[in-house]
């Protein structure tokens, strides 16, 4: 029996895509360890974005590969992940214990983009990362009530607050702060600086991604997130609905004015399912998501019913992705948190953190 190279073994390992990256787990660079002795191979893979759903299937994926290797006997493969911070835009300052922002954006109410937030964020932390949400819609608040909290948030040293930990995740928002019926009747510039004192006086714990649930539109609060906040990505939600896909184009065309990476485009209420007979149809149109993706050269993340029991979960303060993780729903949530990760992934990286700060001093 011969000997089993390196190479072999490389090459072999090329010859596999991984859906997500759509590129070899070479060239990703998710090979962090790669050992053979005799005819025992070991191989340590390191994904850049959470894999907790898929580990056993990629683990039993490379497995099946590699044993078309001739003289390999025993195979030995861990995976796991290792979220690193991207880099934002131009002139804006990284926040501590916040690797990533990922901004939900639409360019119209009334398209499920808070519902699709806090499910994202939900899916992301079930994969594996460390994951908070920021409700950003000062006038209209609703994480509060999706994540079925009502706690109001405590303060350590007098000068920041706690955020509010929900279903495992860190959260924020101004409806924490105020009651539920309070109208917010303030002007923009008061709107955009309570964004940056929701995001700067909480004092969040370590986090691979932070979810920005921001309001419809392309107004001031985009624009202060755009200018002020380091953002790493945003993927905009949209229906099918031409009225609905207008708006959204005005949204990727504002990001990419202020060079916000757009990740791809979410299209929700993609299809009606009837809960009586279970009939699906397609009531607002077919396929818009997939010609904007197409038309700006973006991703479509995904599609996403229009099920009852979805706004059923969230109005009970239980998202689909908690309420009930084995549904269809549930896992095309997480089908989508790990395509824009996996997106993310393929970003350039910002090393800032690594570095210490450098501080001169007269002697």
């Amino acid at each position: 029996m011969g000997k089993v190279s390196r190479e072999q073994v490389e090459t072999v390992l090329k010859s596999y895509q991984d859906p997500y990256l759509h590129q070899d787990l070479i060239s990703a660079g998710a090979v962090q360890d790669l050992q053979i002795e005799d005819g025992q191979v070991s191989i340590s893979v390191v994904m850049g974005y959470p894999v907790g759903g898929i580990a056993s299937e990629l683990e039993d994926s490379l497995k099946k590969v590699l044993s078309t290797v001739e003289g390999v006997e025993k195979i030995s493969i861990t995976v796991s992940h290792d979220v690193i911070a991207h880099v934002v835009q131009k002139g804006v300052k990284p926040l501590r214990n916040i690797k990533n922002i990922i901004a939900i954006a639409s360019g119209k109410g009334g398209v499920g983009k808070s519902t699709t937030a806090v499910n994202l964020a939900l899916a992301l932390s079930m994969e594996g990362a460390r994951v908070g949400i920021l409700d950003a819609d000062i006038y209209g608040p609703s994480q509060p009530r999706m994540l079925g909290c009502r706690d109001k948030p405590q303060s350590l040293d007098g000068k920041s607050v706690e955020p509010i930990v929900c279903h495992g995740l860190q959260s924020m928002s101004i409806g924490y702060l105020i009651d539920d019926e309070a109208p917010m009747i303030w002007r923009g510039p008061m709107v955009s600086t309570a964004l940056q004192q929701l995001l700067g006086d909480t004092n969040w714990q370590e986090m691979d991604y932070l979810v920005i649930d921001l309001p419809p539109g392309t107004g001031d609060t985009q624009l202060t997130l755009a200018q002020k906040i380091p953002v790493s990505g945003v993927v905009i939600v949209t229906t099918p609905q031409d009225i609905a896909l207008l708006d959204a184009r005005k949204a990727v065309k504002m990001f990419e004015k202020v060079e916000v990476p757009v990740l791809g485009v979410i299209e929700n209420m993609s299809t009606h399912i009837c809960t009586q007979c279970g009939h699906e149809e397609h009531i607002f149109g077919e396929g818009g998501g997939q010609r904007m993706a197409e038309e700006y050269g973006i991703e479509l993340l995904g599609t996403l019913p229009l099920d009852l029991a979805i706004r059923r979960d969230v109005d009970e303060g239980n998202p689909s992705v908690v309420a009930d993780p084995k549904s269809p729903v549930a896992q095309s949530y997480r089908e989508i948190a790990r395509k824009l990760a996996a997106k993310l992934s393929l970003q350039a990286k910002d090393y800032s953190a690594r570095f210490p700060d450098i501080v001169i001093q007269n002697t």
